[in-house]
């Protein structure tokens, strides 16, 4: 649907009567300081980069790699980009509906504070997606295939999101995003002649299917839930009736808006920004190894610990692997990456692989003093045994593996350490994601805000509809932030808005209902194929 299509009754001058106008031009100013802040954040980027080779001595790349790096690190900002201005109505469409907030404060405001969620992540769930990339790849990120994959999944992603975006459509980057990862590891898995299935987490990807189902009716459910309740608790007539002309809301009712909208943008930010850090830590890792792929900001007094949960691991593994033989480190590599591509983790022969990997991690952290010395021509060779030592604990439990309590809290700790070797964010890199999507929140938003503010429902947006669907919103968001739950903030708002509309009994536009459900139903194959498609044809690029 597009924004031209027939506005409900009451619409006036293209616009529903009450509604705020979004037609104002962008002053001069204000694009001469976007693309200052862009070209500046790009520069920095550069800068950064070339800083962190050289202060390891990693040596200068060619300079057809070099610029194979720079357009894979513009693909995954872009990819933020689009995310901002794809997912801006989740936080300004209330705001500016209600009057709350003008809309072009609405958008610079959610931007800024989507640019705050980005930098005080923790990073906790950066690598969260990594996860579901087949094996192979993730340890050969930097070759034809590693590129391949990487520009396919991405591009897949940022097609879907531009696509949906061009009907005004609300959709989900993060489904977007990991439909691509799934469709990007099916594909990998058909060209090397396997069954399809090994090298894609399908555990992980019943649980997005299971999320798809399970945001809009919780939008919708709670949403329509918190306005009776508002209704019945907090008698105010003028809460429940559409806005008056351009005037803003009570101040009360307005700093309530306004507090919601800050939080889904804080928590946007937080979470989807997250999301491309992981992505772009896995492309440097691929092109610059010896700079990236092991945390050299680790303090050196942890090494003793380090080398401690190696060796009680260790002791785990060896006596799950009662008379198999111990392998090199080389041939245990082997064993546990296929083990990874089929889950078929729980034997002795893998277990005395892992027993092998973690004692030559802790021989040569203990050899080399800490990971911060650790020298450029052993680095990638530690950081597959990390990987793949830490990837195999986190799958261990699904694969039919029962500890007891004393070697789960032995493996947990040495996963984390493991993770805090090899996972980290330098501070460039949020930056740089922080300001992809700060300033993408600030682009072609209007479109969806459109859609959400006038399209879902017949009757304009009520001062109490906006702020159940975006409390809603901004609770679930944050919680999910938190328990790390596949949730889509984009499905819940959208559905939020449509749950007060059917619980408000102003009726709902059911062509538009109908076009975002399908939208929603069709993500997940739709970018599935695509980055299948697109990652066929990157290979023999390539």
């Amino acid at each position: 649907m597009s924004d031209s299509a027939v506005m409900p009754s009451g619409a006036v001058g293209g616009r529903r009567a009450g509604g705020p106008r979004l037609d104002h031009g962008t002053h001069l100013g204000g694009v001469v300081a976007f693309l200052l802040v862009l070209v500046a954040g790009l520069g920095y980027a550069v800068v950064s980069l070339v800083a962190d080779m050289n202060a390891v001595g990693e040596a200068p790349l060619a300079y057809g790699a070099f610029a194979l790096l720079g357009l894979a690190l513009l693909i995954a900002l872009a990819f933020e980009f689009v995310n901002g201005f794809h997912d801006t109505a989740n936080a300004v469409a209330t705001v500016i509906y209600t009057h709350s907030m003008p809309p072009l404060v609405a958008v610079i405001w959610s931007g800024a504070f989507n640019f705050l969620g980005v930098m005080l992540s923790s990073g906790a769930v950066a690598y969260a997606i990594v996860t579901l990339l087949p094996v192979e790849l993730i340890l050969n990120v930097g070759s034809h295939a590693g590129y391949a994959m990487i520009f396919a999944l991405l591009l897949a992603a940022i097609i879907w999101n531009l696509g949906t975006w061009a009907f005004g459509l609300p959709n989900s980057s993060s489904h977007a995003l990991i439909g691509s990862v799934l469709g990007v590891g099916l594909a990998n898995q058909l060209m090397n002649g396997g069954d399809g299935t090994a090298g894609v987490d399908w555990t992980q990807a019943l649980n997005v299917f299971k999320a798809l189902l399970f945001s809009p009716v919780c939008g919708f459910v709670l949403a329509a839930l918190l306005l009776l309740a508002l209704k019945f608790t907090v008698r105010r007539r003028d809460l429940y009736e559409a806005p008056e002309g351009d005037a803003p809301p009570p101040l009360w009712i307005r700093g309530l808006l306004i507090l919601t909208c800050t939080l889904v943008s804080f928590f946007h930010g937080g979470n989807d920004g997250q999301k491309g850090m992981g992505l772009i830590m896995l492309i440097l890792i691929g092109a610059a190894p010896t700079a990236y792929a092991l945390n050299r900001t680790m303090a050196d007094d942890t090494t003793p610990a380090f080398v401690q949960a190696s060796t009680a691991a260790s002791a785990v593994f060896s006596a799950r692997a009662p008379g198999a033989a111990v392998p090199d480190a080389a041939a245990a590599r082997r064993t546990v990456t296929e083990a990874l591509k089929t889950k078929a983790l729980n034997t002795p022969p893998v277990y005395a692989a892992l027993a092998a990997l973690s004692d030559d991690i802790a021989a040569s952290v203990k050899n080399y003093g800490a990971i911060r010395t650790v020298p450029a021509a052993q680095t990638q060779n530690l950081r597959s045994d990390m990987y793949l030592a830490a990837d195999a604990v986190r799958v261990l439990p699904s694969a039919g593996a029962d500890f007891s309590e004393t070697d789960k809290a032995d493996l947990k700790r040495y996963a984390g350490l493991l993770n805090d070797g090899t996972r980290y964010i330098p501070g460039w890199v949020k930056v740089c994601v922080a300001l992809a999507l700060g300033l993408g929140t600030m682009v072609g938003w209007k479109r969806i805000v459109v859609t959400v503010g006038e399209k879902i429902g017949k009757t304009h947006l009520t001062y109490a509809q906006g702020a159940s669907a975006e409390i809603v919103a901004a609770g679930t968001i944050g919680l999910a932030e938190l328990y790390g739950l596949p949730v889509s903030t984009t499905h819940i708002l959208s559905s939020g808005v449509a749950g007060t509309m059917a619980a408000n009994g102003s009726g709902l536009q059911m062509s538009t209902v109908r076009n975002m459900a399908l939208a929603w139903v069709l993500t997940l194959p739709a970018a599935i194929t695509l980055a299948a498609v697109l990652f066929f044809i990157l290979r023999h690029v390539f």
